[in-house]
């Protein structure tokens, strides 16, 4: 794999974008917004990017490297919070799995009745719009059928964003005061770390994304440092702590590479395709809610715990969201990797029973 510095443009563009992004989250952080530093930095950057055009981000692309180099050390802050506690949690797992198992088989059945009979999405569009998880898989495989690229991609972001804004809003509005980050609570601790400790972390992060790469482990960049970090915090030779700062960042990166997605969106489509997207989402937030409750009366898990462990938006965002809840993070990423694992599962599977599927050219010999 080649690998190679991004241009001095690119550099400063992104770190300019950056900038507006923390000055946007700061903004949030003040105004008590539910996940400040990703979803202020996220609207500052979309709003950027809207006012700038294609003309002034002609030939820039968000490096993917800096994206994933924060994400591996989100997912080191989650593997630190691996505790034996965790492993007791597992014995309900066969519980939880089946249940996602459903959920992602009613989500996909009603969101494609959502954009084909309500949006009006052409079959193909509506099918790979619908899926509750398996964004690239999902883009990749509607592309070779016909279906609207533009239109697939725009559905499967706003899935994620929409998921990663509503559920802690209407989790303050349900409590009547604000939650996580933006009622105070601090991730990792706000106790200052020495340079030798963030040395370890920034080494921790690299190995882990290193290996999972290596072994080709679903969501590399999250699920390799988690795991090297979980066995080091349970094995007691080294006290990894991440300091909230660099949490915050972390997040800001994540929402500034987030609002870059509504480059090139026009208007038109972007009103069209959020109505249906809210609809899918409050649709499969309810899906989820429902089987939270029925696992609360088989389960020890807490309801909130459950809920975000079914609510269908990104692994890395959704594992961002449980750590600015302090709800569980290493067990609420387990079940969004299983999710995205179990929906390019019945993708593929409904992809071929229902016929949606590239054809196979007969061989002209």
């Amino acid at each position: 794999m080649s690998f190679s510095l991004p241009s001095p443009q690119t550099i400063l563009l992104s770190l300019a974008l950056c900038l507006a992004g923390g000055a946007g989250g700061a903004l949030a952080a003040k105004l008590s917004v539910p996940m400040p530093w990703m979803l202020g930095s996220l609207l500052v950057t979309a709003l950027v990017v809207a006012f700038a055009g294609e003309t002034g981000l002609r030939g820039y692309t968000f490096p993917q490297g800096l994206r994933n180099g924060f994400i591996a050390m989100i997912g080191v802050m989650i593997g630190t919070q691996v505790t034996p506690e965790l492993a007791r949690a597992l014995v309900t797992l066969p519980l939880t799995v089946a249940a996602l198992l459903v959920f992602v088989l009613i989500a996909h059945a009603g969101n494609y009745l959502i954009f084909h009979r309500l949006g009006g999405l052409d079959r193909a569009t509506a099918f790979y719009s619908a899926t509750p998880g398996g964004l690239m898989e999902s883009i990749l495989m509607g592309e070779t059928v016909g279906a609207d690229v533009r239109v697939l991609t725009m559905q499967q972001f706003l899935r994620i964003i929409l998921v990663i804004t509503l559920v802690p809003t209407a989790l303050s509005i349900w409590s009547g005061a604000p939650v996580g980050t933006a009622a105070g609570v601090v991730p990792g601790g706000d106790a200052p770390v020495p340079p030798l400790s963030l040395a370890v972390i920034a080494l921790a992060a690299a190995a882990g994304l290193a290996f999972a790469r290596l072994v080709h482990l679903p969501a590399s960049q999250l699920i390799g440092p988690m795991l090297l970090s979980a066995a080091l915090t349970l094995s007691g030779l080294v006290d990894l702590h991440l300091p909230f700062w660099l949490i915050a960042v972390a997040q800001v990166v994540v929402g500034v590479s987030l609002g870059m997605r509504f480059r090139g969106v026009t208007g038109r489509l972007l009103r069209r395709s959020l109505g249906l997207s809210l609809a899918s989402v409050m649709f499969m937030l309810a899906v989820g809610a429902a089987l939270s409750w029925g696992l609360l009366m088989v389960t020890d898990l807490g309801f909130l715990t459950l809920l975000l462990s079914f609510a269908p938006g990104g692994v890395t965002e959704m594992s961002l969201v449980a750590l600015s809840l302090a709800v569980s993070p290493a067990l609420v990423t387990l079940h969004h990797v299983l999710r995205i694992l179990m929906t390019v599962f019945e993708l593929m599977l409904s992809a071929r029973l229902f016929g949606f599927v590239k054809p196979v050219e007969a061989d002209p010999r």
